[in-house]
């Protein structure tokens, strides 16, 4: 049941949070751009700060209450290090992240944001077909 019902309830408090962070601050969601402007901004960092705070608190809160384990990650920190800087230039080419388009952009019906969402998943399934292929 749990495999079922907690990806839901994911879906469900993430589009909440989305609709709420739009409706009270006139934001957008995009995670991104939101770490992004936490870091290079001074202006309106508290906001960011809590939200961030909350995705993070969140998932830890969710762990230790199903008793689901967190995953386990890869050891190998140099793949790990080259995949993020890939992903961040990605982000900015793609002027935001899956948060932002998938979630926020095509929930606002954008043809920009389905466009991006769509070349983020066939970018994603090529790059497990690869590595999948390659590494066996």
């Amino acid at each position: 049941m749990s495999n079922f019902f907690y990806p839901i309830l994911g879906g469900v408090l993430i589009g909440l949070s989305a609709t709420l962070l739009l409706l009270l601050l006139g934001r957008i969601a995009g995670i991104s751009g939101i770490v992004w402007a936490a870091i290079t901004e001074t202006g309106q960092r508290t906001w960011r700060l809590i939200f961030l705070g909350g995705v993070i608190f969140g998932g830890s809160l969710f762990h230790w209450v199903s008793g689901v384990p967190i995953p386990e990650g890869n050891d190998n920190w140099l793949l790990a290090i080259i995949a993020g800087l890939i992903v961040g230039v990605g982000v900015k080419l793609g002027s935001g992240c899956t948060s932002g388009h998938g979630v926020c952009g095509i929930g606002r019906l954008s043809m920009r944001s389905l466009t991006a969402t769509i070349t983020f998943m066939v970018a994603g399934i090529v790059t497990v077909a690869v590595v999948n292929t390659v590494t066996g």
